[in-house]
């Protein structure tokens, strides 16, 4: 495979430049061109075939979601949605995930150094390029037309269970088809999925809202209780402790692990470490090997384990990596999973 071709849409040129720059130093990536709206972004994707996309969200003339829907029409491509921090950046990015773009990253700015940016800008885009847009246009579509049915079950004595999830790339979708399929008397689920700050915020409520579990952005020191779903913040690891039967989560700083902040593989180690056998772990769409190494030892610490399987991946990559190392003890379709964690809890 040749470089990654990647055309840059935004209507700053401080952006255009940054992102030009920062991904002209890796080796497998090539900016073809730029465009600071959609209107000369449209002739440049027919003249220059990019393999990814960055999109700003908010610009003037059209906006990137208007323009992102329409291309998910006509001419499907992976695409990286760039996003201010702001609340409605936040909000908008949802909605850009909802209607088909792959990844979110913050704009360069006072929450990410441009160097921690840029690596994480080339991993998105590395991910982006191996997304099979006909999986992630059947996701869009299974999104749209809701989940099935939440499963019910007996209330069990499961209150010290916990399950933990990781994901990455198309896991804002596959993390919504397990989380709302869950009955409200689920054990205490804590949850890592790759995004930048102020996303998650918008991500837990979007969840929350759509699901009969609660779900909130993990806050430093929140219980891990029955009922409810702590999603780590954007660019904060979340760790799992106990104190006596209470288990509780530290939200922290820290250097990336596996490129990421958050790691799944911070929270899984962690989870190994206080939850042994009390512990389902599951691992969701992604790529990279984040999240191997920690599903390994919940594993090696008792913990029954869950990898999504191939062909309901977007990205087939954590999963495998998780599979490879020994970590995983079912490898099942994403429609399946929430059924068989309610199932293992039965």
């Amino acid at each position: 495979m040749g470089k990654i071709r990647v055309l840059v849409v935004d209507d700053s040129a401080v952006v255009r430049k940054v992102f030009s720059e920062e991904l002209a130093r890796e080796n497998d990536i090539e900016v073809v061109g730029t465009a600071p709206d959609p209107y000369v972004a449209r002739e440049k994707i027919v003249s220059l075939q990019p393999d990814v996309i960055t999109l700003d969200v908010e610009m003037p003339r059209m906006d990137g979601l208007t323009f992102l829907k329409k291309l998910m029409k006509y001419y499907p491509l992976p695409v990286i949605i760039v996003s201010s921090l702001a609340q409605k950046g936040g909000a908008l990015a949802l909605e850009a995930l909802e209607a088909g773009a792959v990844e979110v990253i913050a704009k360069p700015g006072t929450a990410y150094s441009v160097g921690d940016m840029s690596v994480q800008l080339a991993e998105k885009i590395r991910a982006a390029a191996r997304v099979d847009m006909s999986k992630r246009a059947a996701q869009v579509a299974y999104a749209v037309s809701g989940p099935d049915k939440v499963i019910s079950r007996a209330l069990v004595a499961s209150t010290n269970k916990i399950i933990a999830i990781g994901a990455s790339t198309g896991g804002t979708e596959a993390l919504k088809a397990v989380l709302t399929r869950f009955p409200a008397n689920m054990p205490g689920i804590l949850i890592v999925q790759h995004m930048p700050a102020n996303f998650t915020k918008s991500f837990a409520e979007r969840l929350d809202s759509l699901s009969q579990i609660s779900v909130k952005e993990a806050e430093d020191g929140d219980s891990v209780t029955p009922g409810t779903a702590l999603l780590a913040p954007g660019n904060f690891h979340m760790v799992m402790r106990r104190s006596g039967a209470r288990y509780y989560v530290n939200v922290k700083t820290g250097p990336l692990v596996c490129h990421q902040r958050p790691a799944v593989d911070v929270l899984f180690n962690s989870v190994a470490v206080y939850g042994g056998n009390n512990v389902i772990g599951v691992i969701l769409t992604g790529m990279g090997k984040d999240g191997a190494q920690g599903m390994l030892k919940m594993k090696q610490a008792g913990a029954r384990t869950i990898a999504q399987n191939e062909k309901s991946c977007v990205v087939y990559g954590m999963p495998k990596e998780a599979v490879e190392a020994g970590g995983v003890d079912e490898i099942i379709s994403l429609d399946d999973i929430a059924p068989r964690i309610v199932q293992m809890l039965s």
